[in-house]
């Protein structure tokens, strides 16, 4: 592949079925895309931004009263703790995961821990939420336009995410120290959930591997997100869209002493979602490569185990 496509999402409302045609495309070759005219305010992803430096910026004593719990799916995961699956080393990274706010009563409150919130940084709390509102809405558009392409109501997805098991990660590479050369900032790996939204890959580092073996740099202009199949989608979805893997290479010379930041919004399904090879994905040429359904509660919880948060 020559390069990871950008495409204008506000063509969904005035030219919607070359829009879907080229989202479907580009998700089948690349399992990548990058969207801009998405409507999510510079302010907003600044103001977060900003929040997540500070946090990221305390002393670890303070930092580490918020580690996260089983999982890590609220709070702090520690630097060098998340493992690549296959890796020899962890990760060079630390981050923070944001949740969904459940109401009172939930049937979900026994898979999805509360929130924790750091005191030691004002604003933390409003501008995270916003953010993953904001990205969760985004991501409820882009599996719109992929129902449409699957043949199915661009509806379909909606009460199969509302209550989505979807994260927030707040992520922080520090400067890469001369110990540190046999671990990678983030190791080759593909994501879990359903799709990911990524704001931050203006810097250098995220990289995708092509179906030729190649490493091919991602980096967007603009207000451009970058937008990734993960694993359950590509389950669902029978293969029709690989999750593609990727990794955040360690950078060279000057740009090696730079702490590298950013944040992607894992869209997961709601916990008791039933990921089952769609019909519509089972053709003679791709017969069906799952025949066992498993929620998306044990998926999850099977993969986590195996990059070491589990």
């Amino acid at each position: 592949m020559s390069g990871v496509p950008t495409l204008d999402i506000g063509r969904w409302d005035d030219d919607r079925a070359a829009f879907v045609a080229e989202l479907g495309a580009a998700y089948r070759e690349y399992g990548f895309c990058c969207i801009r005219g998405h409507g999510i305010p510079k302010a907003l992803i600044d103001e977060a931004y900003a929040t997540f430096v500070a946090f990221f910026a305390l002393p670890d004593a303070v930092k580490h009263q918020y580690l996260a719990g089983p999982g890590g799916t609220r709070g702090l995961t520690p630097l060098k703790v998340e493992t690549a699956k296959g890796a020899s080393h962890p990760d060079l990274k630390e981050f923070w995961h944001i949740g969904r706010e459940l109401p009172s009563g939930s049937k979900y409150a026994a898979t999805m821990a509360p929130n924790l919130w750091p005191a030691e940084v004002p604003g933390f709390r409003k501008a995270g939420s916003a953010l993953y509102d904001a990205l969760g809405a985004l991501g409820a558009r882009v599996l719109s336009a992929l129902a449409l392409h699957l043949n199915l109501e661009p509806h379909w997805f909606d009460d199969k995410i509302d209550h989505g098991n979807s994260i927030l990660r707040a992520l922080h590479y520090p400067p890469i120290g001369p110990n540190d050369t046999a671990h990678e900032r983030a190791g080759a790996h593909e994501d879990i959930n359903l799709i990911t939204l990524l704001v931050g890959a203006s810097d250098s580092g995220l990289e995708v591997l092509s179906r030729r073996g190649d490493w091919l740099p991602v980096t967007t202009e603009g207000d451009a997100i970058v937008v990734n199949i993960g694993d359950m989608l590509q389950r669902l979805s029978n293969h029709v869209y690989p999750s593609t893997t990727h990794r955040v290479a360690n950078p060279q010379g000057e740009a090696a002493r730079r702490a590298r930041y950013s944040v992607p919004y894992f869209l997961h399904p709601n916990p008791d979602f039933l990921i089952d090879v769609l019909p519509s994905c089972v053709t003679a040429e791709n017969p069906k490569r799952y025949p066992e359904p498993i929620t998306a509660n044990d998926y999850l919880w099977q993969r986590l185990r195996e990059i070491g948060l589990g």
